[in-house]
């Protein structure tokens, strides 16, 4: 049986239902689709995300994204964009998707040796690149290990730490390692992120966010859509968006509580904003998304939204 094979068929055991299903290890979660899922708006956590089986396809901009058997994602930064899933009943999208923990990864860092690091950057937060036999075999054993409550405790932490290094010194190191140095463009931008998250319903204009990033407000407006591919305040308005989202399908919240809770003072307002971005209206897109069966992980198990 070849690696591949042997990380479908664990993966089959630990996830046996469709959509997403939250491991024993916290910041661990499985991704399977038993059908095809068409082009539609997602925000995800920063990650690394290891298809097994099908493909994904991500869509930032004017830039496509496959992450197949052959390829992995990783988002460095929280990042609105558009994902399409590739799977069949036969033959399911299977992936694992692991949360870029930054203090064990800022460790890691100031252990290599910078002199062996990869020094081209890439324009985005996010990049696919092709998976390694080293990172194959982490992965394998990381799923392995998920089986066992015991063996996961003990070993996983361990191994996805091993699963960092492999991307830390891999291609696409640089777009993790550039979020650890302060004074960079990619650490400011990540700053202003941050407040976003952290403040959805506050009082937010590129002014504000431009100062939470030490940047002039021409440099940060800039820097922001050359990482992100889109503008702050359409960043903004799409995260709310999406959080609102995911209060209506959590927390059972009505269109009018959750808009309130995101920041909209006009209903009428967030109900057109909603429907031009998602193509439904809130009640429709949250009954859509539980017909779809696809699982929404708490706010408990991750910093920054996954939705699909």
């Amino acid at each position: 049986m070849t690696c591949q094979q042997s990380m479908i068929d664990l993966l089959l055991k630990l996830a046996p239902n469709e959509g997403y299903t939250l491991s024993i290890l916290d910041g661990v979660k499985l991704m399977r689709s038993n059908r095809y899922i068409p082009r539609m708006p997602v925000l995800y956590e920063p990650c690394i995300v290891v298809v097994l089986q099908g493909r994904k396809m991500g869509y930032l901009g004017n830039q496509a994204f496959q992450y197949c058997p052959q390829q992995f994602l990783v988002l460095s930064l929280p990042l609105p964009f558009e994902s399409e899933t590739f799977g069949t009943a036969e033959r399911p999208m299977l992936a694992i998707s692991i949360r870029i923990n930054l203090a064990v990864v800022a460790e890691l860092v100031l252990s290599l040796d910078s002199n062996n690091l990869q020094s081209e950057l890439p324009q985005l937060g996010m990049v696919s690149t092709a998976v390694d036999d080293k990172l194959s075999d982490a992965v394998i054993r990381l799923l392995e290990v998920l089986a066992s409550p015991q063996e996961c405790e003990i070993l996983g932490p361990s191994i996805m730490r091993e699963i960092y290094y492999r991307v830390l010194t891999g291609k696409q190191g640089a777009a993790i390692r550039e979020t650890l140095m302060h004074q960079s463009h990619f650490s400011k931008i990540g700053k202003a992120l941050k407040r976003i998250h952290a403040d959805f319903a506050g009082e937010l204009d590129v002014a504000t966010l431009a100062k939470e990033a030490n940047m002039s407000v021409a440099a940060f407006h800039a820097n922001f859509k050359a990482l992100t591919a889109t503008s702050p305040m359409q960043y903004l308005k799409t995260a709310r968006l999406h959080k609102a989202r995911l209060h209506m399908m959590q927390d059972g919240m009505s269109a009018s509580t959750a808009s309130r809770k995101v920041g909209y003072e006009s209903i009428s307002q967030f109900s057109r904003e909603f429907k031009r971005f998602f193509g439904r209206t809130p009640m429709n897109e949250v009954a859509e998304m539980k017909h779809s069966l696809i699982e929404m992980p708490s706010e408990n198990s991750a910093k920054y939204v996954t939705v699909n």
